[in-house]
């Protein structure tokens, strides 16, 4: 690609107010530092902080047309979000974010399980106009996403087509694509 992609990453907690260097703050870090790949990093603790937070990024930053993906590091069960103990499913989060992904990448670390039906899939990219939605099919159980989650983010910046970036990634990190069961719905 000829110029930068920012990553945009919300993450879940159980409250905004308390200021907490999680593992996601310091590998957004390491990848800034080691790749050159820059992200801006929220935090939020209720389905409004997640619409507010969008809603700033969308229509306060003027450079969003950089920001190819939009990181979503949020627990859940089934394809649902959890947020503070409240349960919101794929169709929610699309009608919250409908039309407002144009283009994006939107990108679920292994906090929770990706389980797209073809119909499902669809029918969340058709709504939030997102070019994919990319997860895991293996929920975290002691093995993080985040080593995948850089070597995506840093194909992203390389490849333009979604389906270069899934083979490279498959090339290079096969053992570990297999074993979170990486998915990119499209």
């Amino acid at each position: 690609m000829d110029r930068e992609q920012f990553i945009f990453c919300l993450e879940a907690v159980s409250d905004v107010e308390t200021d907490v260097i999680t593992e996601v703050v310091k590998n957004l870090e390491k990848l800034a530092f080691e790749q050159g790949i820059a992200s801006i990093y929220k935090t939020c603790d209720t389905i409004e902080g997640l619409e507010d937070s969008l809603n700033a990024l969308l229509y306060d930053d003027h450079n969003f047309k950089d920001y190819e993906i939009v990181y979503l590091v949020m627990p859940g069960k089934g394809n649902n979000i959890c947020i503070n103990n409240y349960y919101y499913s794929l169709e929610e989060i699309a009608e919250i974010f409908e039309g407002k992904m144009k283009g994006k990448i939107l990108h679920f670390s292994n906090s929770k399980i990706l389980d797209l039906n073809e119909e499902e899939a669809q029918y969340f990219l058709d709504i939030t106009g997102a070019r994919a939605v990319s997860g895991y099919g293996l929920a975290k159980n002691n093995i993080s996403s985040n080593a995948i989650d850089k070597a995506f983010f840093s194909l992203c910046q390389e490849y333009g087509d979604v389906t270069e970036i899934v083979e490279e990634l498959h090339q290079k990190h096969y053992a570990l694509c297999k074993m979170l069961d990486f998915r990119l719905y499209y």
